[in-house]
């Protein structure tokens, strides 16, 4: 998307709580908050000053549950 003019913020946003609103899951899912589902990625680097940061992912959680860690 970012290929297309939108910043990396708003590309962020459109794939998390933009992406929560569109399946009325506001709230549970696409954000960090007590009660929320426990979905974070981590990544080795700043994915606001370069978007493909987003591919060099060094942690996965999935409900609350540890998946990959790379930084150990």
């Amino acid at each position: 998307m970012t290929e297309f003019g939108m910043s990396p913020m708003d590309t962020i946003r459109s794939a998390s709580s933009r992406a929560a609103e569109m399946l009325d899951m506001e709230g549970q899912i696409g954000v960090i908050a007590p009660g929320a589902y426990a979905d974070i990625i981590a990544v080795n680097g700043d994915p606001l000053r370069d978007i493909k940061m987003l591919g060099d992912v060094t942690f996965v959680m999935k409900d609350g549950k540890v998946f990959r860690n790379e930084g150990k």
